[in-house]
């Protein structure tokens, strides 16, 4: 069976083997203040950062999920508002979530087609903290490109630019210079079990959380930063999780060499979706489009027969989300689905469905 759900999606082959040898070398009882879980800590942060291309002078911080870092940025980066740019379920959740917390916090809601006018974005730089984004909308299959992300971030003037890259972390080449905190995490693009987060934090956020000094919650930024100044973490961290992440990484090529299998990759697919099927891409506009999530629309009928017997035939096609759920497939592009799976996917449809 070959899984294109978007999450928790396929995990690498090899990970049966890296699970075993977890065993053998004792690491599903070592201690998470021992010199071995230290060096191990302090490998696979060289090792992210090597592989992801992320700046040297950036802090990595280890996390439950992804949906943890809402929690920590608003209680730890956010003393009076954020305002949030949201097009899909996720970065709607973020921006309840923060709102709940700092109920002066703000959204702006846009189109999966459209992309927000940035000069007329309805926040004022001078007393908002942070400004949100999810960099790809997993529930609408959606992107943000750089340059979107570049013109933001020039806009920001005193406040700090977090990007939500849960679906394209470790599957696209983000450029990490032009935001100020990047979190995800490990069951998409890294092709991992689920249960451990990502969070990378620029020279200037974490300036911001010393400033803050949020000393009222148990993973605030000042305690993760000080634990992570010796590779360690104020908890008992996932430490299966960050060994399994080492052998991922260590295996892995570069982000620059993968970014561009699964962009090409999602070019044949959409324009296979767009000429040969009873279905349509989601999104229309090429611009707004996700790279690691490809979202298509069809009849709720159809789609539910599509899924039934696609899983016949040893698919496992990824559900929509939301309001999309009935009317959506979702197929994950992610690394660790092989390139025989999208082939299979592909026949699949030549056959049962001619265009």
């Amino acid at each position: 069976m070959y899984t294109f759900n978007p999450g928790p999606s396929a995990v690498y082959p090899a990970v049966r083997q890296y699970l075993t040898d977890a065993f053998d070398e004792d690491w599903l009882s070592a201690g998470h203040r021992s010199e071995k879980v230290i060096s191990l800590v302090r490998q696979t942060v060289a090792d992210l950062k090597a592989k992801l291309n992320v700046p040297q002078d950036y802090t990595v911080l280890f996390t439950g999920s992804a949906t943890e870092c809402w929690e920590i940025l608003t209680q730890s980066l956010t003393p009076r508002r954020s305002f949030h740019i949201y097009n899909g379920d996720f970065g709607e959740k973020w921006y309840k979530y923060a709102k709940a917390i700092r109920p002066a916090s703000t959204g702006l809601s846009f189109g999966i087609d459209e992309l927000p006018d940035i000069a007329s974005l309805p926040f004022a730089p001078d007393d908002t903290d942070l400004v949100c984004i999810t960099q790809n909308e997993t529930s609408t299959a959606t992107q943000l490109r750089e340059g979107f992300i570049l013109n933001l971030y020039n806009r920001l003037g005193g406040a700090l630019l977090a990007v939500d890259a849960t679906s394209s972390l470790a599957g696209l080449n983000l450029k990490y210079i032009k935001a100020d905190v990047w979190f995800g995490s490990v069951q998409k693009c890294f092709g991992l079990p689920a249960g451990l987060g990502v969070m990378l934090l620029s020279p200037r956020a974490v300036a911001q959380a010393k400033l803050v000094n949020d000393r009222a919650h148990y993973n605030a930024l000042p305690a993760l930063l000080s634990q992570m100044l010796n590779y360690q973490t104020n908890y008992t961290p996932n430490v299966l999780g960050i060994y399994l992440m080492s052998r991922v990484l260590a295996d892995r090529e570069p982000i620059k060499t993968v970014a561009q299998h699964l962009a090409e990759r999602a070019e044949k697919l959409y324009a296979f979706f767009e000429q040969a099927t009873p279905l349509s891409p989601l999104v229309h506009n090429y611009e707004t489009r996700s790279t690691t999530v490809i979202g298509l629309r069809g009849e709720a009928g159809l789609i539910e027969e599509i899924k039934a017997k696609a899983k016949e035939a040893g698919l496992q096609l990824g559900s929509g989300y939301g309001p999309l759920k009935n009317t959506t497939i979702r197929i994950a592009n992610f690394p660790a689905v092989p390139d025989a799976a999208m082939e299979a996917l592909v026949q699949f449809f030549a056959k049962e469905y001619p265009g």
